[in-house]
């Protein structure tokens, strides 16, 4: 093990998203960084694995050697999932290659994140109060898919699923949640986001009290307030906000990370730990950035 990675729990891993080399939503955002340059930041800086982004090959064969030869896991990779208006016979046809990519590669868990009933259009270029909100009467049902939907992609792929939950989702308050939680099957797994949850107005630390033990992966997200806050006032879009600066890599902004650190060495939780940034790789040189976030969260787990 690197040395400087000895204050990691047991059984806790911690790797780093592309995201702050190149944005999988925001194209121009990282286009001339070839996927070379971010596995070999990552590789160099210390983190164990990187989640999968838009630049990567989708077959085994090609990624394999592409993250063994730098001693790389794949720690996960997104699914936009259509769960609140599409049956889970549909859902699974449509995360098969995803899927089958993450078990070969050797990955545990899947994150999930649901992008039906969303604003039509261009969700994320959508003012953030136009966010469309389930209504109470469909939660149950939707829960009922999502719960089979993951017992069926555990048992076809060995994949937990993670579910994430995001601003400009059908699931992004504290409330919702709690909602989709307090009913789901324990199979269902909670991808717990520091970021999403500051810009969503709640404490992460809500969540690991209510839902530690369904906690399956975790991404380490910092959010500046004073850039998030004239976004929330002018109601402003979520891509916008990216392209300002509203989030940032660990230790560089107003979150505090202890409460998910106190989680990793508690041993109520086992899994990845995500460095996570959208920003502009122009205006935040990657390697940098990430590096010092390695630094800043092992120092928390000290």
């Amino acid at each position: 093990m690197n040395q400087s990675l000895s204050s990691l729990p047991q059984g806790v891993r911690l790797g780093v998203s592309p995201l702050s080399w190149a944005n999988d939503v925001l194209e121009d955002l990282g286009a001339n960084i070839p996927l070379e340059t971010c596995l070999d930041d990552a590789a160099a800086i210390g983190y164990q694995g990187i989640e999968l982004g838009r630049k990567f090959p989708r077959d085994a064969a090609t990624l394999r050697p592409f993250l063994e030869s730098r001693g790389l896991a794949l720690a996960s990779g997104w699914h936009s999932g259509e769960l609140a208006e599409r049956d889970v016979n549909a859902e699974m046809a449509a995360v098969a290659p995803h899927a089958s990519l993450l078990r070969d590669m050797g990955s545990a868990v899947m994150v999930y994140g649901e992008v039906a009933m969303m604003t039509p259009g261009t969700p994320l270029d959508a003012p953030m109060s136009k966010r469309l909100v389930m209504p109470d009467d469909a939660v149950a049902d939707y829960v009922l898919r999502l719960t089979e939907f993951s017992k069926r992609l555990r048992g076809q792929y060995g994949l937990r699923l993670a579910y994430h939950h995001h601003l400009m989702m059908v699931v992004e308050t504290f409330d919702e949640v709690s909602a989709l939680f307090d009913q789901a099957g324990s199979e269902v797994g909670l991808l717990l986001d520091t970021g999403h949850a500051v810009g969503a107005g709640f404490d992460y630390a809500l969540l690991i009290e209510r839902f530690g033990d369904r906690v399956a992966h975790i991404h380490l997200k910092d959010v500046r307030s004073r850039v998030m806050e004239p976004v929330r006032v002018g109601d402003l879009s979520f891509n916008e906000g990216v392209r300002r600066g509203m989030f940032t890599v660990p230790g560089d902004g107003d979150v505090d990370f202890g409460p998910v650190a106190d989680f990793a060495r508690s041993g109520g939780y086992q899994g990845w730990l995500i460095v996570e940034a959208e920003q502009d790789p122009d205006a935040a040189p990657p390697r940098p950035a990430v590096a010092r976030a390695f630094n800043h969260i092992l120092d928390q787990l000290r």
